[in-house]
């Protein structure tokens, strides 16, 4: 098994359960052409984000690293009428495109793209716009388990939260290494091994963004 055999897989998933989506097509488009990089979740992960909010019937949605807010648009598109979803951006630029991405998916009103280092933007949060029914946390890995503790102050009881990028590679396993993105996705693994009240578990991916995976949280009631 090897790469090119992952990412026929995920083109044969994808042509029979993702349909052709223009809009989603234009945001890739326009992140490439203002040059942001190709960090955005497959379109199979994108169809996940938005079943795990269906499912959890989230009504309000929080976004930890918004890019060119392609994930964002797949998350919002699960909200009810009158749901709300807030995705957090350190890079202005980025932010710019993200909101210009969001406004021709016809989601401006229903998707704030807030501006800052996350572990400033998020305390604000915290002063009363919580909680959210789901989180989705893919932004530095450096600061995974800050921004864990601050997804499970926000987050309600029964609510979910997602991280993605977690085990980069296989290196998730590998307690030596020094890289600090590594570092970051074992500390918020620890941090949710330790949280009493919290079931999780983290499913590895391999497909055409290569061999990763996504921390799941259910946070307890």
């Amino acid at each position: 098994m090897n790469r090119d055999r992952w990412a026929a897989v995920d083109r044969y998933v994808t042509g029979l359960l993702v349909p052709p989506d223009p809009v989603l097509d234009a945001v890739l488009a326009a992140n490439a052409a203002a040059g942001l990089p190709a960090h955005d979740v497959s379109p199979a992960q994108g169809r996940l984000l938005e079943l795990l909010a269906r499912m959890c019937g989230a009504r309000r949605i929080l976004e930890v690293g918004t890019l060119g807010g392609y994930s964002a648009i797949w998350l919002a598109r699960a909200l009810p009428a009158g749901g709300r979803l807030v995705t957090l951006e350190l890079d202005p630029r980025y932010a710019d495109v993200a909101r210009a991405n969001l406004a021709r998916a016809g989601l401006a009103t229903v998707a704030e793209v807030r501006v800052g280092p996350a572990l400033e933007t998020l305390p604000a949060l915290a002063g009363g716009e919580g909680p959210f029914d789901l989180v989705f946390i893919d932004a530095d890995k450096e600061s995974a388990a800050e921004h864990l503790g601050w997804a499970l102050e926000l987050t309600r009881p029964g609510g979910l939260i997602v991280a993605d990028n977690v085990v980069r590679d296989g290196a998730l396993a590998d307690p030596s290494s020094g890289d600090g993105r590594v570092r970051g996705v074992r500390a918020l693994h620890e941090r949710l091994a330790a949280e009493p009240g919290v079931s999780a578990t983290t499913i590895q991916t391999v497909g055409a963004k290569g061999y990763d995976g996504f921390t799941l949280a259910l946070v307890g009631g």
